[in-house]
């Protein structure tokens, strides 16, 4: 899943900021962190310049280790967190179905 986000500085002086994604898993089968760091951008803008940022997040983003020791992606409910802080996001919500059964 790709998340865009658009930065713009809305000062008078060029700006630096650091975007950061984080992932939460709502309803997990082992206990998870609240706010997993998944990326970050670091953007220098120029005054009352926007750029959009892109980040992608992934299985490799979403899954835990299974009973069995491998990789696996729960179904639930998963939060994306965007924003220039942990606490200062803006959050989507994510929700990953089990398999269809043949």
């Amino acid at each position: 899943m790709d998340v865009h986000v658009n930065i713009t500085n809305t000062g008078n002086r060029l700006g630096d900021e650091v975007v950061q994604v984080y992932v939460h898993d709502l309803v997990a089968s082992v206990t998870r962190p609240v706010k997993k760091l998944c990326g970050f951008e670091r953007l220098t803008l120029q005054p009352g310049e926007t750029r959009r940022v892109k980040f992608t997040v992934g299985p490799q983003n979403l899954q835990i280790l299974g009973d069995d020791l491998r990789p696996v992606v729960e179904p639930g409910l998963f939060k994306i967190m965007v924003g220039s802080s942990s606490d200062r996001t803006q959050t989507i919500q994510l929700e990953v179905m089990p398999p269809l059964k043949a």
